[in-house]
């Protein structure tokens, strides 16, 4: 990044930080060879790992089960022309252990649409990238 353009780097500990507090993010996976994006909403577990949960037959759980992904959160102030942008790149994981299913019944994001089985998809954040637009310091 240029210094003058108006973005400043974030840190992995304060992308995680903000994607704690963002309500919804996106799921970049591939369907049918393509890019596919999606809205989820979603939780970060404790070792900062992003946590979805969906239907046990649904096309995300298939599609993106020991794949890597991308995951992306932001906010924007359109008025303030300022905001922020995480993206965290990992291998996604359908969680098939009940245990921990069961902890992240009680714990992990709940959908939004219930189905009669659900799942949780945990992607592991190995590589984590961010940027803030800070108004009024872009350059000309």
């Amino acid at each position: 990044m240029n210094a003058n353009d108006g973005f400043r780097e974030l840190d992995r500990e304060e992308c995680l930080r903000l994607l704690g507090r963002a309500p919804i993010g996106r799921v970049v996976h591939t369907r049918h060879a393509l890019p596919a994006v999606l809205p989820v909403n979603f939780c970060l577990d404790v070792d900062s790992a992003v946590l979805m949960r969906t239907s046990a037959d649904s096309e995300l759980a298939a599609a993106v089960d020991g794949v890597v992904i991308a995951f992306e959160a932001d906010e924007v102030d359109a008025t303030a022309h300022s905001g922020w942008s995480v993206v965290v790149t990992g291998r996604a994981t359908v969680v098939t252990d009940p245990v921990e299913h069961g902890r992240l019944a009680r714990t992990g994001p709940r959908s939004w649409v219930t189905s009669p089985e659900e799942v949780f998809i945990r992607i592991e954040p190995e590589l984590v990238t961010g940027r803030q637009l800070i108004a009024g310091l872009a350059a000309y």
